[in-house]
């Protein structure tokens, strides 16, 4: 049972990680993956929308996805979005990222061998990493510009398409505390964390929302 608290405390943190961006054209658009094939359906509709004439899909596999994504976050995101009318032409995959400081940095790597001119970039992640995310970008790529976007959901409609309320809130604690670790890490630019968020998070990690926290010594992102 998930108290009265941790779902107020939850809000508050995924209403911070929201960046509201407004969603403009773009040089590219670079999907994040995840155990989340919504990224995939967002980059497609705004690929269809005349957002971004080319689209990077980065990600290897991880805990959560190796069993529902055997070939790869970036391969089942590429095969869903030409399910959904992409032409496979416009897809590049970046199939060896395992954390998003990588999906950036192969990301980037990939499009300069591809010759491919990147001004700005559409940052597409699930709705509760968009600041997490773009905090990572802006320090590895800063001359960039970068707009955040994600699938338009509320928490509640967010946890009824997972089926797995505590799963979303460990990863909603996990992405708040990254946020608020790694600039001293080197790992994403600083962003400015109200205290009201700060606490929220402390509650859910004291509640024991814990299973996706990193040591806070950790040197990866």
């Amino acid at each position: 049972m998930i108290s009265a608290q941790a779902w107020a405390d939850a809000q508050r943190v995924w209403d911070f990680q929201q960046m509201g961006h407004d969603v403009r054209p773009c040089s590219v658009a670079i999907g994040l993956g995840s155990h989340d094939l919504g990224v995939a359906d967002t980059t497609a509709d705004l690929y269809h929308r005349g957002m971004m004439p080319l689209i990077v899909f980065t990600g290897a596999t991880s805990r959560t996805t190796r069993e529902r994504m055997p070939r790869g976050e970036a391969e089942h995101y590429r095969e869903r979005a030409v399910e959904l009318g992409v032409p496979a032409e416009a897809i590049l995959v970046e199939p060896r990222a395992r954390n998003t400081g990588e999906n950036i940095r192969f990301s980037r790597a990939l499009l300069e061998e591809r010759h491919a001119p990147v001004s700005s970039a559409l940052l597409i992640s699930k709705p509760y990493e968009e600041r997490r995310s773009y905090a990572t970008a802006c320090k590895l790529w800063p001359e960039v510009e970068w707009v955040s976007a994600s699938t338009p959901m509320t928490m509640s409609e967010y946890v009824d398409s997972i089926g797995d309320a505590r799963l979303v809130i460990d990863m909603l604690a996990g992405a708040q505390q990254r946020l608020m670790i790694y600039p001293q890490q080197g790992f994403m630019t600083e962003q400015n964390v109200p205290g009201d968020v700060t606490a929220a998070y402390e509650r859910l990690r004291d509640a024991g929302f814990i299973s996706r926290l990193v040591s806070e010594t950790a040197e990866r992102n």
